[in-house]
């Protein structure tokens, strides 16, 4: 790691977290971007899998309020939260300056028609390919030559991977030496709120650090766990740091 990139870095709870600009992000012929929050941190800590994954990633975006304020709480440093949805919607203005392209591997077909008709409109230059993965716990070695082809194929410059976590960052991260793009993100549910399927909660509650309170109140059933008993969860392993700081 050089110095320009320890800079860029705060080192949170086991894990170097991006603390600066997305126009600062590391120049490699191939990088490997995933996000960190309470609830993957929760899931990292299970699953050892998905923990060397996020940790040999080029890139961790700090993708929740828990994060944030966990780094202040440590007195780590100051970190911004930044979304998927960011990472997503600073690439794709990239992308239409320079004509670029990407792929939206993830979600379905019907969701990823909606999102190629948005993307048409908002940023025309840019060229885009998709493909549905099956929905299933585990793929086959078949399903991943598929999903491989259909990718490197299409040659993206960046390569959107939404399959939810921690099964689209373990396998990112298994695939990416055989990945043809210059960037590979996992950013999950940008792909339903990008298409429309699901509403992101809006500025104010994002402003104001509540996008999550936002998200529970909308879907209660589907958000409880990660919120309410990760939070509790994450909760335990942040006074555990504080104990150990």
């Amino acid at each position: 790691m050089n110095l320009q990139q320890k800079k860029s870095e705060v080192f949170c709870m086991g894990y170097p977290v991006f603390n600066t600009s997305l126009d600062r992000l590391p120049l490699k012929s191939k990088l490997l971007v995933s996000t960190i929050n309470q609830y993957s941190y929760c899931i990292a800590e299970e699953d050892a899998h998905f923990k060397t994954a996020l940790l040999e990633s080029d890139v961790i975006l700090p993708d929740g309020i828990g994060i944030v304020l966990a780094s202040k709480w440590l007195k780590k440093g100051s970190i911004k939260k930044i979304a998927g949805a960011d990472f997503h919607e600073y690439q794709l203005k990239r992308l239409n300056k320079i004509n670029g392209s990407c792929f939206y591997l993830g979600a379905s077909n019907e969701t990823l028609k909606k999102i190629q008709i948005r993307l048409q409109k908002e940023y025309p230059n840019v060229k885009i390919g998709s493909y549905s993965p099956p929905y299933k716990v585990n793929f086959t070695e078949e399903d991943n030559i598929k999903m491989l082809e259909a990718v490197n194929a299409f040659e993206p410059d960046v390569l959107f991977v939404g399959m939810t976590a921690p099964k689209q960052e373990k396998w990112s991260h298994k695939h990416k030496d055989t990945i043809n793009a210059k960037i590979i993100c996992s950013i999950g549910a940008v792909f339903d709120f990008y298409a429309g399927t699901v509403k992101r909660p809006n500025k104010i509650w994002r402003s104001l650090g509540l996008e999550w309170l936002g998200r529970l109140l909308k879907e209660p059933k589907r958000m409880f766990r990660r919120y309410i008993y990760y939070g509790v969860i994450f909760a335990k392993h942040l006074v555990k740091a504080k104990m150990n700081n």
